[in-house]
């Protein structure tokens, strides 16, 4: 158990330090909890009338770091807390004033930060970079930020601290939780491409196809349109929702899906009665999606933008969204086919095919039917240098057995690149020419950690 009045009070010591600060630079990792949560601390800057600046990065280098020098006051969120990048901050930034905002596994130090894991609570999966950020302000109209953050970094469904916002924002009329079918697009979506475009899970014989979602539908007895208006999921009368649902578990015990991928169909679904109705604002886990989208296509001030109601980058956003769930889609498709299976962990070489800011994504959705759950991928892309990306991905399973990404690709890396994060999902970079020894060193942690044979 964690200790929760410790982690409240650093978390105030945190917001003390903040509002001493004057025009402070907050650093932000350029995923959906990434966003999330650096849109969260510029929200609650902009509330307390405090001026604030924003930089969204793909990672937190030396080369970061070191860019960073010239400034007096900086607030990283959703990154900060690795050991490295401490000691980086500490070495090339302590004449700054800094706060870390963070939930990767850490240690303490001179830098003053909040973060879950230092006060026995698991950052990977009970809260994230913007739940941990909403303890330090802690204000209602924070809520939907903290959960869109948890929804982006697979917390779902909600538990631990996580939970303990969910009430919170209950009670303030914030966020409303019901049981529903969890598929993305269930309240922005018309019915047939609610099914056409769902990639998580991968719905075969449907996910691409517009003529076999719309026969699935019809076969069901389920009306497409109302009038000249297409009907979306979220408005179907309960009889009409079941007979979708019991469909899709149909279609996936006929494909042989894993129980773990079929129970994933229906769980709890988060809703922000403040926001407009039928949009993805008004749904976590499509406001989530939506910030990936802007942070993985080059956009991440679009993302900080939605997060701070701004209407015009809500209309970039849903464009950007768009795209995003194509390219998904594409490499979902050339994904299916290339997974290997190298014994101890399956492996996704996407280099030069999938984008480096979407390999993650797609190794997390292979477990969709693609591949089981008895061991995890390891997927590679290149990024816009030509350098190898590594991303981990698990399950709770794996890692309630002993897995832990996190650790194993920062000692996999050790000598020929640098990687860390949570245990169920991290990443790495490792020097070009280096992969097979990284591979092979990847194996031997994994068998290690998971006593396989």
């Amino acid at each position: 158990m964690g200790d929760f009045e410790r982690f409240i009070k650093r978390c105030e010591e945190v917001r003390e330090m903040i509002g001493r600060m004057h025009s402070p630079l907050i650093v932000n990792h350029y995923d959906a909890d990434g966003l999330a949560s650096g849109g969260l601390v510029a929200k609650a800057l902009r509330m307390a009338g405090k001026e604030f600046r924003i930089m969204t990065t793909r990672k937190l280098d030396e080369g970061v770091i070191e860019s960073l020098k010239g400034e007096k006051e900086i607030i990283f969120v959703d990154f900060g807390g690795g050991a490295k990048q401490l000691e980086l901050v500490e070495e090339r930034l302590g004449k700054s004033d800094v706060v870390v905002i963070d939930h990767h596994q850490t240690k303490e130090s001179k830098i003053l930060q909040a973060n879950p894991h230092l006060f026995g609570f698991d950052g990977g999966s009970e809260l994230s970079a913007a739940g941990t950020a909403y303890f330090v302000f802690r204000q209602p109209e924070l809520v939907e930020l903290a959960i869109v953050g948890a929804m982006g970094d697979m917390q779902h469904p909600l538990k631990g601290l996580n939970r303990k916002i969910l009430e919170e924002g209950k009670k303030h009329g914030m966020v409303e939780v019901g049981l529903d079918l969890t598929l993305f697009g269930r309240v922005s979506r018309g019915l047939v491409w609610f099914l056409q475009y769902c990639s998580e899970p991968y719905l075969p014989g449907l996910t691409g196809k517009r003529a076999a979602c719309a026969q699935f539908l019809e076969e069901l007895g389920i009306e497409l349109k109302e009038g000249e208006r297409w009907r979306k999921y979220y408005e179907l009368p309960h009889d009409e929702k079941v007979k979708i649902v019991s469909g899709l578990v149909a279609l996936l015990y006929s494909r042989e899906a894993d129980d773990a991928t079929i129970k994933s169909l229906v769980g709890e679904v988060y809703t922000f009665p403040r926001q407009e109705q039928g949009t993805e604002l008004s749904d976590a886990n499509e406001f989530s999606t939506a910030l990936n989208a802007c942070g993985r296509h080059n956009r991440p001030e679009v993302g900080v933008g939605v997060c701070l109601g701004e209407k015009k980058a809500i209309e970039e956003a849903q464009e950007l969204l768009l795209l995003h769930r194509r390219q998904l889609r594409e490499g979902m498709e050339f994904a299916s086919q290339a997974v290997e299976d190298f014994g101890v962990y399956y492996f996704l070489d996407g280099r030069g095919i999938i984008d480096d800011g979407l390999i993650g994504v797609v190794a997390g959705m292979m477990y969709g039917g693609t591949i089981q759950r008895t061991k995890p991928i390891i997927a590679a892309a290149l990024n816009e240098e030509g350098q190898i990306k590594i991303s981990g991905r698990a399950t709770k399973k794996l890692c309630a057995q002993g897995l832990n990404l996190g650790k194993m690709l920062s000692k996999a890396t050790e000598g020929i690149g640098a990687g860390g994060g949570h245990n169920i999902a991290a990443g790495a970079q490792v020097e070009t020419g280096k992969m097979n020894e990284f591979l092979l060193g990847a194996g031997e942690i994994v068998t290690s950690q998971l006593n396989f044979p």
